[in-house]
């Protein structure tokens, strides 16, 4: 493990350190022990804390409205770049984040520990919440003589919160939790600013925001329509952007067409987004189900367009490790294993209108590569053996060579001369 970069004040890296660990999925109903302590906590102390779990998240928000001089421990790259609260630290030089990276991998799943042994050789004290004894923690801590805990057996088989006579939440109450919530500030700010139990705000929160997933889903939009040139009076034109609108169990029936229609010269194509924190071995199962791709398929029919799923996985919506661009008529393909989802990866922020479209071939003989590749992207590149398997596939399943030319961004008669050459050599 070494450290890749340090943001903020690098001088409370010298301080002495409390490292704060919590074990995943703490009951609700334990918040009161846990914020507790930082509530005792003042400017002279110094916390080391992560932010990959709910419970580190809002432990690191509560040091930071508190004004705890902190110091944050990320993997990879930091991302969270939009929090309000972090911003200010920041400005106000009470923040260090510290950016890790392994050496060398050395075994699958291992990422979290090395981390976690990392952290404590340079922490002089460390504060747990509730531990899990069947978790990682547990047994990381075993042994060590510089631990507190501030949750006992006892007290986490006994989760229930103090009682809360109930109250209607009124209006007012409602705009202080929004006004807190979008503000970074965390569960325990609202909690003691309008004197509900933990609980009671984590439901309220739930039920008047949308759920994560779908603000996830909204920004992951953004960042792919970032990448499109969408100007005024531009050849690229953003004809519908569709919104994910529903009450309870009631949804529209448009809600299920991809989220962009663009018009690029006189050819329109449509755009689905996707993003995931990581990618499930059963493709189907979640990501491409079968009503979904029966949904898109009817919008292409009906509006004669082709339709592309642009996928986002790992790092943030707005920052994604992979992305991949997979035309719809592949995704059964990729589902039957008949197809690598691998064979369609690009490079994440580097791709345009044109290589959605099939505009008009160049007329004539005389045409240089150059000139070929702005009508067709991958006009005389190689063909991977995952091309040439998921080519034949999608041929022998009846699409047209003018579909497939979309699809695989070549001339048409570079379809026909590969088929051939496929099907008559036998590599198939």
């Amino acid at each position: 493990m070494k450290v890749v970069r340090t943001i903020g004040n690098q001088a409370l890296l010298s301080r002495e350190k409390t490292l704060f660990l919590c074990s995943k999925r703490t009951p609700i109903g334990l918040y009161e022990y846990i914020f507790r302590w930082t509530d005792s906590l003042t400017e002279k102390d110094c916390i080391a804390c992560f932010n990959s779990t709910e419970m580190e998240s809002e432990v690191l928000k509560a040091l930071l409205v508190a004004r705890i001089p902190t110091v944050l421990f990320v993997m990879n790259r930091f991302t969270d770049v939009n929090n309000i609260q972090i911003e200010i630290a920041l400005r106000e030089r009470r923040l260090a984040i510290v950016v890790l990276r392994r050496d060398e991998p050395k075994g699958k799943g291992m990422t979290p520990r090395l981390r976690n042994e990392y952290v404590l050789s340079i922490c002089q004290h460390v504060v747990c919440g509730y531990v899990n004894k069947n978790g990682s923690v547990f047994g990381l801590l075993a042994g060590r003589n510089n631990v507190e805990r501030l949750i006992d057996d006892r007290q986490a088989l006994k989760v229930a919160e103090p009682d809360f006579r109930y109250e209607r939440w009124t209006v007012a109450q409602d705009k202080v939790l929004l006004r807190m919530f979008y503000a970074d500030m965390g569960i325990h700010a609202i909690h003691k600013q309008l004197h509900r139990s933990y609980s009671t705000v984590y439901t309220r929160i739930r039920s008047i925001t949308q759920p994560e997933e779908v603000l996830k889903g909204r920004e992951f939009e953004d960042f792919v329509l970032s990448l499109f040139d969408v100007q005024e009076g531009g050849n690229l034109v953003l004809q519908e952007w569709q919104g994910d609108k529903s009450s309870g169990l009631i949804q529209p029936e448009n809600n299920s067409n991809p989220d962009f229609v663009f018009r690029y010269g006189q050819v329109e194509f449509a755009i689905e987004c996707k993003w995931r924190r990581s990618l499930q071995q059963d493709l189907g199962k979640e990501l491409f189900t079968a009503s979904n791709i029966e949904s898109y398929k009817k919008f292409a029919e009906t509006r004669h367009m082709p339709v592309t799923i642009i996928l986002g996985v790992g790092g943030e919506p707005s920052n994604p490790e992979l992305m991949y661009r997979i035309p719809l008529e592949t995704i059964t393909s990729i589902i039957s294993g008949d197809a690598s989802i691998t064979a369609f990866l690009i490079p994440v922020r580097t791709f345009d209108a044109s290589t959605f479209v099939c505009k008009k071939e160049p007329v004539g003989k005389a045409y240089t590569i150059e000139e070929m590749r702005k009508h067709y992207s991958n006009a005389y590149k190689s063909w991977s053996v995952a091309d040439d398997e998921l080519l034949i596939t999608l041929y022998k399943g009846g699409k047209s060579i003018k579909e497939l030319s979309c699809t695989f961004q070549r001339h048409k008669g570079a379809i026909q001369s590969r088929i051939r050459k496929l099907l008559d050599t036998g590599e198939q």
